[in-house]
Parts: C-alpha cells; structure tokens; sequence
C-alpha cells in the first residue's frame, strides 16, 4: 500500500472533525447571541371621555384621555381619519378633535389609539364610540335663476372655484391653533340650521352644511377662533369667502359677505374681525353662513359651539406636523 492511500483514511476523518466543530461552534455562538431590544406593543388602561356625551351623525367630538402610564405621543384614529392629539400638561390629559359627517349612519365605530411612554414602549387602546341619529329639517326656496342654471361662462367660474378651494383645503395643518371654546361669529338669531334639505327653484336639491345667522349687510364678522386665513376671495356660489385653519385638520368658512378685512397667510385672534357681512354669491338676502369642515367633512357649528374646550395656557403639541392635504 503506497505512502498517499494510508494519509487519505486518516485526512478524510480528520476533516470531518473539523467541520462538526465548526458547526458546533456555529451553533454555540448563535444560541448566545442577544436579539434586538424592539418596543412591545401592549394593551393600556386608557380613560376616554368625549363631548357631546351622545353624538350624532354631523356632530363635532372633542375626545379626552387620560393614561395611567406617562405617555410621550398619542395618535388616533377614528371612522377612516386621523385624529390629532394635543397634551393638557397641567391635567396630564390628552385633547383630539373629531366629528362624525351626515352620511354616518347609527351604530358603534372603534376609536383606535396608540400611544408612546415615556419608556418608549408602544401602547394601543380602543373605545366603542356610539353614534345617534341626527333630527334635520327640509325647506324650499327660490334665487335667482343663474344658482340653478348657470351659463357657459358661469360654469367655467364654477370650475375655477372649485380648483381655488380644493387647493385651499389642500393646505390644512395637523398642528393646533384653536384654543379655547368656540365663540359665535356674530350676536343674531339663526335663521337656518345644519343639515336642512334644500329645494331651489323646485329642481335643485342640496344639504344646508352649515348655519345662518339672520343680521343686515355691514354687519362685522369675527373668527370664532384663532387660526390662519387660508382662503379670502370672492366665489361663485359662496360670494366673498374666507376660510380659516384652526388646525388639527379643523378649518371655518364665513360666506356672502360684502367687504373683507383679512388676507390670505394672515394669523387671525379669537374675535377678531374678519370680514363684514352682505348677501353675496347664491343668497336669498344679506345674511352670514358660517361652516364648520374637519377633514372634508362638513360638521353642526352649533354643536362646536356649545362644546366645553380646552384653554391654551397649559396645552400644548408633542411632535411636530406640516401643512397637508385632506
């Protein structure tokens, strides 16, 4: 038996060792290796509370939560939207902005929460928000022909409108101006309520989206709150507009007046006039229309109104926001 025949036995055994302790050690070296250290999301005892007590479809919602834990962030999230919280640091409570819109039928919608300690462990949470059916009424009214059946020309301005505001809303803010409750823009009787069904000229139909207030032309308008002037121009329908962003996808439109007094960019105080009212655009006579939209929904003023809210003193955002489209 040659020389090479005797090694080959031995290098074949020889290799196998080596290779069962390279695998071995593998092995080893995988079973102490220490994992990542990831954020556990776990279930926390939250306290929510909201105003109204009972709300309805077309209803406003100021939500407030308290946590057991010190939590550094909370986000919501509510009938598909994004709802936006801000910390009461004084009464450790967080307050988020919501509403329900008139197409919302009754029943129970999840209020989804997730929030960040301290700790930086991720916390989740959620409530059974009960949605109540809305009583609204029906009229019927005449104007001028051209609000029923616009020409060429009229449509075109039609259009171009509807690009000014689609931009204008585009350009909503996540964080919070508003602060404080909601004051009336003016101190008249209201002469038209939210989700009124409208008859004009006995063909056009359409929902009132916000709330009249019966005062003569050259009354001055003020800002139910603060906030930035998005929009301040004259439309076809809504005649002299502005639109205001109160934040947290909150905005304010003040319609048919005769003079303006803001500009576009401009922040604006609670009660600061903004404008002078009138009866121009679709108007059946000088009057204020004021609408409340969250995040493309249109929202009862009245019901913003009456809602309790926070102050500004002890409020303030954690985290930060830019301008986005809703």
């Amino acid at each position: 038996m040659s020389v090479l025949s005797k090694l080959q036995p031995r290098l074949r055994r020889n290799l196998a060792i080596s290779l069962v302790s390279v695998l071995a050690s593998s092995v080893s070296l995988g079973a102490f290796e220490t994992p990542v250290a990831t954020p556990k999301v776990k279930t926390a005892d939250l306290s929510v509370r909201w105003q109204p007590t009972i709300p309805t479809n077309g209803s406003p919602i100021i939500f407030r939560v308290t946590s057991p834990l010190r939590l550094a962030s909370l986000s919501g999230k509510w009938l598909g939207h994004e709802v936006f919280f801000a910390l009461d640091s004084n009464r450790k409570v967080w307050y988020g902005f919501a509403g329900a819109s008139l197409e919302t039928r009754p029943g129970k919608y999840a209020l989804e929460l997730n929030g960040m300690t301290s700790s930086n462990k991720e916390i989740s949470f959620e409530r059974q928000i009960t949605i109540g059916k809305g009583h609204y009424h029906s009229i019927v009214a005449s104007v001028p022909k051209q609000y029923t059946e616009p020409n060429p020309e009229q449509l075109h301005k039609i259009g171009e409108d509807k690009t000014v505001k689609e931009h204008a809303f585009a350009q909503v803010s996540p964080e919070r101006e508003w602060a404080g409750s909601f004051r009336p823009p003016v101190k008249a009787q209201i002469s038209d309520v939210f989700g009124t069904k409208r008859t004009f000229n006995g063909k056009v139909q359409s929902v009132h989206q916000g709330l009249d207030y019966a005062v003569p032309e050259g009354t001055p308008v003020a800002a139910v709150n603060a906030g930035t002037v998005l929009l301040a121009q004259p439309l076809f329908f809504e005649g002299n507009c502005v639109v205001l962003d109160h934040g947290q996808g909150l905005l304010t439109l003040y319609m048919h007046l005769s003079k303006f007094d803001v500009k576009e960019g401009e922040h604006v105080a609670t009660g600061q006039t903004i404008g002078v009212s009138g009866g121009t655009g679709r108007a059946t006579g000088p009057h204020l229309h004021v609408a409340v939209r969250w995040q493309g929904v249109y929202l009862n003023p009245a019901t913003l109104l009456s809602l309790k809210m926070p102050g500004s003193s002890s409020v303030r955002l954690v985290g930060s926001g830019t301008r986005t489209g809703r």
